[in-house]
């Protein structure tokens, strides 16, 4: 049982984490070149009307004023609205509407990893130096050596070009029409029971999910290996043997649970990569979440998409950390003291 105190414990300290996070984006965003003013009015807007603009936006204030009312506003979810690519339009509303798509494409690929990591790196370990260690090993580097922006062409000229069993972009075929409720399209299709939707969603999101997936699959993979490795070595499992318990039993009564401790705390990092990895993986597929919003926006200066869109992706690897911190506790209650 996972203590109150602890968790309040870990609560507080994300907060100096998520502050400093902010403080580095607003600094990094004003050092930056470019003028927010001249983006919203236009390279040929009068000086007179730029000025009008800076003031209603309060960039002739002094930087520490800046910076008081960002936190302030940003504790209260409140970024601004978007200057470009959906002018006027709060950047809440519009984070909202891009976020479930790439929390859906990172769960699926971080679903994927643990689908066939965990079990792979468990057949390696039990198996070791066999044949089957040996394939699980090479699968496992090449998984880590293959970036995201080079496996995702990969994929696509496969399965799209070659086989042409699966589609290249998109989330759900357009004769679909899903009513929005989590902002998820399996989920949704599940809600509603349109189960052709739900079979067109899970085709559509295979490819970018086994992309931003192959990473995370081979590290979790190789950790798995590594740690039940070590386990197997423990006294208390030499111990349970010479009891005449047998092999299965043994490492997964007691064995399986001590090796997960190392092996969470890579799926906690990898969540937070998978997160990054959607940048690449929904340019790639013209898939239009977070990560392409955040491209968009650098390109155009939307300055408070930017900001909003890195805060938000720092929140949710603060929230991450702390789930991984809570599962340390429950797999082994000693962490707490």
């Amino acid at each position: 049982m996972i203590s109150k105190r602890f968790i309040a414990k870990r609560l507080i300290l994300l907060v100096p984490v998520v502050v400093g996070v902010a403080s580095f984006v607003f600094a990094i965003l004003h050092l930056s070149p470019g003028d927010p003013a001249i983006v919203i009015a236009g390279e040929r807007a009068s000086q007179e009307f730029i000025e009008r603009i800076r003031t209603e936006l309060g960039l002739n204030d002094p930087i520490w004023v800046q910076y008081g009312r960002f936190l302030f506003e940003a504790a209260q979810l409140d970024f601004g609205n978007s200057y470009v690519i959906r002018q006027g339009t709060p950047v809440r509303e519009v984070l909202r509407t891009h976020f479930p798509v790439t929390l859906e494409l990172a769960l699926l690929g971080q679903f994927a990893g643990i689908l066939f990591g965990i079990p792979f790196g468990l057949l390696s370990a039990i198996k070791q130096d066999s044949i089957v260690d040996h394939l699980t090993r090479v699968g496992a580097l090449t998984g880590i050596s293959v970036p995201i922006f080079w496996s995702g062409p990969l994929v696509i000229l496969l399965f799209a070009q070659v086989l042409g069993v699966l589609p290249t972009s998109g989330r759900i075929a357009v004769e679909y029409s899903v009513p929005t409720v989590t902002g998820m399209v399996t989920v949704d299709s599940l809600l509603v029971r349109n189960w052709d939707a739900f079979v067109s969603a899970v085709r559509h999101l295979l490819l970018p999910s086994l992309t931003i997936g192959i990473y995370s699959m081979a590290l979790i993979s190789r950790m798995m290996r590594s740690s039940m490795l070590e386990v197997i070595r423990q006294d208390y499992m030499r111990t349970a043997r010479a009891k005449g318990q047998g092999p299965k039993i043994t490492i997964m009564k007691h064995g399986f649970r001590n090796a997960l401790i190392p092996v969470v705390t890579i799926i906690g990092i990898q969540f937070g990569t998978l997160l990054g990895g959607a940048v690449l993986t929904e340019t790639i597929f013209g898939i239009t979440g977070l990560g392409r919003l955040l491209v968009d926006a650098i390109e155009v200066g939307d300055y408070p998409i930017v900001q909003g869109t890195v805060l938000l992706f720092a929140f949710l690897f603060t929230l991450v950390n702390l789930g991984v911190d809570l599962t340390y506790s429950y797999l082994d209650p000693r962490i707490e003291q």
